[in-house]
C-alpha cells in the first residue's frame, strides 16, 4: 500500500555509452590504481581538460557526463587509442605481477593482512578522509598494491563524506555537507553468487542495523566499505555512516562498532578469512571484541582468556595520538547500553568487561578507552615515528608500571607517503630522465636515489619554477571563487587576479587547525612579519589552508585570524588563504610552494607527513623538531631548518614566543637570503643543492612503500606466524598460554629474589668480567617458566641506567625446597660509572613480549 501523497519510487540505474573500443576507459576508472599514474590521469584528462575539473577529477562521474561524440571521436582516435593501450597495459601488468613479498616471503604466502581504518583517503573524488590519518591509510593501500601484499582493508562509506568548508565575510569557517553519489564513485556493491547484495547486521541497544557492503579497488588490494543508509534501518540508524567524525559521543559509538563487528562480519560474509588484523587507530577496536566472540562459538569450550590469547596474537595495533585526551573515551554506562547483550557472548561480567578499557582497571569511575581496549588486544603495539614510539610508552606506562619505559611493548614505524601520488609530474618525468627505471618499482633503494645529484641544475630549478606557477594560477582561480561566493565587488575580484608571484620566495603551510599546529605562530609578532613580508627587493609570500574540526571553536578562531590579517592592504596579495583543504589543493601546494612550514608544538605531532610530501618534491622543510622531521633533519641538515633543537617547556606562551622568533630569524638570516643567492645565470645553487638533498636523501625512506614493508616484516608476518602457532590443534597453545598466565599470576606474589651477590670488590677495568650470583624463591613455579635477568648500564647524574641492556641469567641448581641459584656475567667494555640490577620475568616462548602478563620483580 502506498501512503497518501508519497510517491512509489522504482529505481533504475544509467550507465555510461561507451565505445566497445574504449571499454578499457571503463574498466580503469572503476579502479583507483591510475590515481597515482600521470599518463592515467592524462589520458581521461585529454578527452575534455574542462569537464576533468568540473566532476572533480572523477573518471565514473566524467565518462557518464562526456558528450558521446567526443567518446565516438576518440573510439577512431589512433592516437588516442594508443595512449589508452599503453595504460591498460601498465594496468593490467600491475595487477598480474607478483611483487616484493611473493618473493621475499614465499613460505609466508598464507598471509591474509585486514587494515580497519575509520578513513581512507585516496582521491579528492572520494571523500571519505578528513586529514593525515586517512591519507596515510589510503598510502597504505597504494603501497600495498605495488608490493604485493596479500591485504585487504575495512571502512565506512560516508553518505556526505567529510565536510567542504567555505568562511564567511569575517573569516569564519562553515560546513556544508553535500551527499555523494555512490553510483558515480569507483565503488561497486558485493553481491552474493545468487546477485543479492550483501548485508550484515550489527546489533544496537533498540534494534539490529543492516550494513550494506561495497567494494573500492585499490591497485589489487579490496577495500570494503560499510554503508548503514537503508530503507530497512531506522532513520537513526541510516545516519550512522552520513558523516566522517560527525555527531555526538553516541554516534561515535555506533560508527565504530559498525567499523569494529560489522568490519569482521562483512569480511566473512565476502568470503575473506584474514588471519591478522591491523587497527589503524582505536576506532576500530571493539573488531578484537568480535573476533573472541566468534571463537567462543566455534569452539564453546574455551574461556574468554584462552581466545583472547589467540586474537591477541594475530592482531596489531597502531597508534597516531601522542595524548590522552586525543583518544576516544566512552562512559561505562554509554559502553553497557551497547554492549550489555554482547557481554556474555564474551563469558565475561560487566566489571570484567570494562576493566579492558580501564587504563587503571580498579578506578571503576574510569571512561573506557579505545586506545587502550587496543592495546589490551593486541600483541603487536606501534606508534608512527621514532620520536612517537618514546612518546607513546610514556603515556601508556601505566599499563606495565614496573617495566623501565624504554622497554614498555611499544615500538614505532615511522609513517611515509606513496611518492608517486604526491609528485608533481614535472619532477617525475625529470626522475624517469635522470633516475634508473628501479625509482618507480623499488622506490626504497637508496642507491636509485643517488643519481638525483646528477641532474643539472637548470633544469630542476626550471622544474619547479613551473610547479610554482601552477600553484600561483591555481590560487588565483580558487580566491576569485572564494570571493564570487561572498558577492565580492568588483576590485576584490581584480584583486584575486593578482594575488602572489610566480617568481617570489613562497612558503607553504596546511593542516588540520588544532590549536597544537600553533597554526597563527607566524603572526605572534605581527610588526616584523609585516617588515619581512614588505621587504620589496627579496620578495616573500606565504599560502595557508586547512580545516578546522565543526566543533572546534579555537582552531575555527585561528583560521579568522589568518583571513583577517592577509586582508590588510599591503599583504593582500602576498597572504592568501585557500578554502576547502583536500587532496587536490594539497597537491598544488606541496609541488608548488618553496619551503613547507610546520611549527606544531612538541611533542604533540605523532608523525605529520605533509612535509614529506613536500620533500619528494624537493620543496624545504622548515619545522618544529617533533614527529618524521626528528628523523629527517638528522638524515641530512641540508634538506631544511630546524626551528630550535627539540627543547620543550611547560610554559607553553614563553615556547611560542621563542620559537617564532626563531622562525623570523630563520626567515631572515637564512632561509630569504639563501633563495636570492643568485648567480649571473638567475639560479639560486645553493637552494638547488637543498632540493637535490631533499629528493636524494628523504623520498628513499619516507616513504610508504617502506613502512609497509616494516609493517609486513617486523608485525604482520610475526602476528601469523605466533597466531597460526596458537590457534592450531583446537587452540592447544592458546590454552596452555591461558593457563599459564593464570598460574603465574597466582603464584607471582610468592616469587621474591633474596639475595643478590656480584664478585670484586665494585671496581673493574675495561676488558674485565663481573660475575652477578642471585638466590630467588620460587616456592611452587618450575624455573623452566621463568627468565631471570641482569639490567645493566652505565649510569647517569640522577642515578637510573642509561643505554640499558638485558643478560639472561643461567640456572645452577635448587639450593633448599624452593629456592634457587642462578649465574650472570656483565662484561666490562667502557669504563665510567655502571649500575645492574636483577629481575624476574615470565620465560613462554609463546608470549609476544615477556612484560606482556604485567608481571616483574625487580631485587
Amino acid at each position: 500500500m502506498v501512503t497518501a501523497g508519497v510517491p512509489n519510487i522504482r529505481t533504475f540505474q544509467v550507465f555510461p555509452d561507451v565505445p566497445a573500443a574504449l571499454k578499457p576507459l571503463t574498466e580503469m576508472s572503476q579502479n583507483m590504481w591510475w590515481v597515482w599514474q600521470p599518463e592515467a590521469v592524462e589520458l581521461f584528462r585529454r578527452l575534455d581538460r574542462d569537464l576533468w575539473e568540473t566532476v572533480h577529477h572523477n573518471p565514473v562521474k566524467f565518462l557518464g557526463a562526456l558528450d558521446q561524440t567526443r567518446l565516438a571521436s576518440a573510439a577512431s582516435d589512433e592516437g588516442f587509442l594508443s595512449h589508452m593501450n599503453r595504460v591498460y597495459e601498465a594496468f593490467t601488468r600491475h595487477l598480474k605481477e607478483p611483487g616484493w613479498f611473493k618473493t621475499a616471503h614465499p613460505q609466508h604466502a598464507n598471509l591474509a593482512a585486514a587494515y580497519f581504518s575509520a578513513e581512507f583517503g585516496l582521491h579528492e573524488s572520494l571523500p571519505i578522509y578528513s586529514g593525515g590519518l586517512g591519507i596515510l591509510a589510503g598510502d597504505h593501500l597504494k603501497s600495498a598494491s605495488e608490493i604485493g601484499l596479500p591485504l585487504v582493508a575495512v571502512g565506512l562509506l560516508y553518505r556526505n563524506g567529510y565536510f567542504e568548508q567555505y568562511l564567511s565575510a569575517d573569516g569564519w569557517q562553515q560546513e556544508k555537507y553535500p551527499e555523494l553519489d555512490f553510483y558515480n564513485l569507483a565503488v561497486e556493491p558485493m553481491k552474493y553468487t545468487d546477485g543479492t547484495p550483501v548485508h550484515v547486521r550489527v546489533d544496537m541497544p533498540e534494534n539490529s542495523v543492516f550494513c550494506k557492503v561495497w567494494k573500492a579497488s585499490v591497485g589489487r588490494i579490496p577495500l570494503y566499505l560499510l554503508d548503514t543508509n537503508l530503507p530497512e534501518n531506522a532513520p537513526a540508524d541510516r545516519d550512522i555512516t552520513s558523516r566522517l567524525y560527525g555527531g555526538g559521543t553516541e554516534l561515535r559509538i555506533r560508527q565504530e562498532i559498525v567499523l569494529g563487528i560489522g568490519g569482521v562480519r562483512a569480511l566473512e560474509a565476502c568470503g575473506v578469512k584474514p588471519n591478522v588484523f591491523h587497527m589503524n587507530e582505536g576506532h576500530a577496536a571493539f573488531l578484537a571484541l568480535e573476533r573472541i566472540r566468534v571463537i567462543l562459538e566455534q569452539i564453546p569450550t574455551l574461556t574468554f582468556d584462552q581466545a583472547r590469547q589467540q586474537v591477541m596474537a594475530s592482531d596489531v595495533f597502531t597508534t597516531h595520538t601522542p595524548v590522552p585526551a586525543g583518544i576516544d573515551h566512552f562512559s561505562p554506562d554509554l559502553v553497557m547500553r551497547y554492549f550489555k547483550s554482547f557481554v556474555p557472548s564474551l563469558k565475561l561480567d560487566e566489571e570484567g568487561f570494562l576493566a579492558l578499557g580501564r587504563e587503571k582497571v580498579e578506578d571503576k569511575r574510569q571512561g573506557f578507552s579505545m586506545a587502550v581496549l587496543a592495546i589490551r588486544l593486541a600483541d603487536g603495539v606501534n606508534g608512527v615515528s621514532w620520536l612517537h614510539g618514546k612518546v607513546s610508552r610514556d603515556m601508556w606506562h601505566s599499563l606495565w608500571p614496573a617495566v623501565p619505559n624504554d622497554e614498555v611493548p611499544i615500538r614505532h614505524v615511522t609513517n611515509g607517503i606513496h611518492v608517486r601520488t604526491w609528485l608533481a609530474p614535472e619532477i617525475s618525468s625529470m626522475l624517469d630522465r635522470y633516475l634508473p627505471g628501479k625509482w618507480i618499482t623499488s622506490p626504497t633503494d637508496a642507491t636509485v636515489w643517488d643519481a638525483v645529484a646528477q641532474i643539472p641544475e637548470e633544469e630542476l630549478w626550471r622544474a619547479h619554477e613551473r610547479c610554482r606557477e601552477r600553484l600561483v594560477s591555481f590560487a588565483r582561480k580558487r580566491l576569485r571563487k572564494q570571493l564570487e561566493s561572498r558577492g565580492a565587488s568588483y576590485d576584490e575580484l581584480k584583486m584575486a587576479d593578482e594575488v602572489l608571484d610566480p617568481e617570489a620566495l613562497t612558503i607553504g603551510f596546511a593542516r588540520r587547525f588544532a590549536t597544537y599546529k600553533r597554526g597563527t605562530l607566524l603572526f605572534r609578532d605581527p610588526e616584523r612579519l609585516r617588515r619581512i613580508i614588505e621587504e620589496s627587493k627579496k620578495p616573500i609570500q606565504f599560502v595557508f589552508s586547512g580545516k578546522s574540526h565543526p566543533a572546534d571553536q579555537e582552531g575555527k578562531e585561528l583560521i579568522k585570524a589568518i583571513v583577517n590579517f592577509a586582508r590588510q592592504p599591503n599583504l593582500r596579495r602576498k597572504v592568501v588563504f585557500l578554502e576547502n583543504y583536500d587532496m587536490s589543493v594539497a597537491r598544488y601546494l606541496v609541488q608548488g610552494v618553496d619551503v613547507w612550514l610546520n611549527n606544531p608544538r612538541r611533542p604533540y605531532e605523532a608523525s605529520g607527513t605533509s612535509g614529506m610530501k613536500a620533500a619528494a618534491n624537493g620543496v624545504l622543510n622548515c619545522s618544529i623538531l617533533d614527529g618524521w622531521w626528528v628523523e629527517g633533519y638528522e638524515i641530512d641538515h641540508d634538506t631544511g631548518w630546524a626551528i630550535g633543537k627539540g627543547e620543550q617547556n611547560d610554559n607553553t606562551d614563553y615556547q611560542d614566543q621563542v620559537e617564532s622568533q626563531l622562525l623570523y630569524d630563520l626567515l631572515e638570516s637564512q632561509i630569504i637570503p639563501t633563495f636570492y643567492d643568485r648567480g649571473y645565470d638567475n639560479l639560486p645553487k645553493q637552494w638547488v643543492k637543498r632540493m637535490k638533498a631533499s629528493i636524494g636523501k628523504l623520498a628513499p625512506v619516507f616513504n610508504t612503500n617502506r613502512m609497509v614493508r616494516e609493517y609486513a616484516e617486523k608485525l604482520y608476518v610475526p602476528a601469523l606466524v605466533r597466531g597460526t602457532a596458537l590457534a592450531a590443534d583446537k587452540m592447544t597453545r592458546a590454552i596452555s598460554l591461558a593457563t599459564y598466565k593464570d598460574s603465574l599470576r597466582q603464584q607471582w606474589p610468592g616469587i621474591k629474589i633474596v639475595s643478590v651477590h656480584p664478585s670484586g670488590n665494585g671496581h673493574f677495568k675495561v676488558g674485565e668480567t663481573m660475575s652477578v650470583e642471585a638466590l630467588i624463591d620460587l616456592p611452587v613455579t618450575a624455573p623452566a617458566a621463568l627468565t631471570v635477568q641482569l639490567y645493566a648500564g652505565p649510569v647517569n647524574a640522577s642515578g637510573t641506567i642509561d643505554r640499558p641492556q638485558t643478560l639472561a641469567m643461567k640456572y645452577e641448581r635448587e639450593l633448599a625446597p624452593g629456592r634457587h641459584l642462578f649465574v650472570g656475567t656483565l662484561d666490562c667494555t667502557e669504563s665510567g660509572r655502571h649500575g645492574f640490577a636483577v629481575r624476574v620475568v615470565p620465560g613462554s616462548s609463546d608470549l609476544a613480549t615477556p612484560f606482556e602478563p604485567g608481571l616483574i620483580v625487580w631485587n
